[in-house]
């Protein structure tokens, strides 16, 4: 985790936050100053961000918008002050309007971005300052302390080689907290066709099996924001076990990017889970990354030890498989 410190100053009215990173000077710097950079991470985990403009030039805006994982829409922009490259750069950040426009009567903020080498990398520096006492207390109970946090979190990801990062790691999964689980996993195929496979019945049923001995029975994906969909799966003849399915609500779609669905068993009472999925290309790998949240931690640790993560990387090996024909 890159974070290493995150320090709230009520007198001098400043959030500074450290991160550490295993990346040149000049990588870190990239990821903060292009667009298709930092749309992987500026944002925490179920808000990825879009950014619509980007214009880094001194008194040039930068519009954005992060998507929740329900389709809601936050948007903000910046206005760069000073740039000072490969080094700093500042800006006036503020919440904006669908529009892009400034909201006078949301608390704003000037950031500082600092890039500094370590001797093991590099180093992010970026300071927030605040108008007001009030103007810092109403932006940290909106959380933006935590957000940052987790946003600035996923930069390991974004700054190595994607091939270097997951390359041969199988399915990972990373316990966020209570409620959230990360699952990431590199597939050798274009994002295109690792899309395509998530969302055309015949490709699913060559791969979204499970472990050996079992058969895809029901496909039905949803397509749009507002679909429903309807999985079934059973053991293949004379196999043991009993069939199951699972169905939901498609609630995002940002193809070939993102999808977000509801999840719950077939016939089974009780809370959904919220999948979000997004897929990301880089050299012709696509690293896929799935944030399930869960209505609590009891359900969470029943789910996770029913086998699900050995059972999901038996498919995505499938899927790899898929991919290379």
């Amino acid at each position: 985790m890159p974070v290493t410190s995150v320090t709230v100053d009520p007198e001098a009215l400043t959030l500074t936050l450290i991160a550490d990173v295993a990346a040149t000077p000049e990588r870190l710097w990239r990821a903060f100053t292009e667009p298709a950079q930092l749309e992987r991470f500026w944002g925490p985990p179920g808000w990825p961000a879009s950014f619509t403009r980007f214009d880094f030039t001194v008194g040039g805006i930068a519009s954005y918008h992060m998507t929740g994982p329900r389709g809601e829409l936050a948007h903000a922009r910046w206005e760069f002050l000073v740039i000072d490259a490969p080094h700093r750069f500042e800006v006036l950040d503020t919440f904006a309007d669908e529009n892009g426009d400034s909201v006078p009567d949301m608390p704003g903020m000037r950031a500082t971005f600092a890039v500094e080498p370590t001797p093991t990398g590099a180093r992010l520096v970026s300071v927030s300052h605040f108008v007001s006492v009030e103007a810092l207390e109403q932006t940290l109970a909106m959380g933006m302390r935590e957000g940052f946090t987790m946003a600035i979190s996923q930069l390991d990801a974004v700054l190595r080689d994607l091939r270097d990062y997951a390359l041969g790691a199988g399915t990972q999964v990373e316990v966020l907290d209570d409620t959230h689980v990360r699952i990431t996993r590199l597939i050798e195929g274009p994002r295109e066709l690792v899309w395509r496979a998530h969302h055309e019945p015949e490709l699913l049923k060559t791969w979204l099996l499970g472990p050996d001995g079992w058969e895809m029975t029901i496909a039905e994906p949803g397509l749009a924001a507002g679909d429903t969909y309807r999985y079934a799966w059973a053991p293949v003849e004379g196999g043991e076990g009993q069939a199951f399915g699972f169905e939901g609500d498609t609630l995002v779609v940002d193809a070939p990017r993102r999808v977000v669905t509801t999840e719950r068993m077939t016939g089974m009472p009780g809370p959904s889970t919220l999948n979000d999925l997004t897929l990301y290309e880089e050299d012709g790998v696509t690293l896929l990354t799935l944030l399930i949240e869960y209505p609590d931690a009891a359900t969470r640790d029943m789910i996770l030890g029913t086998g699900m993560t050995e059972g999901m990387e038996r498919s995505y090996q499938r899927l790899d498989a898929l991919a290379a024909v």
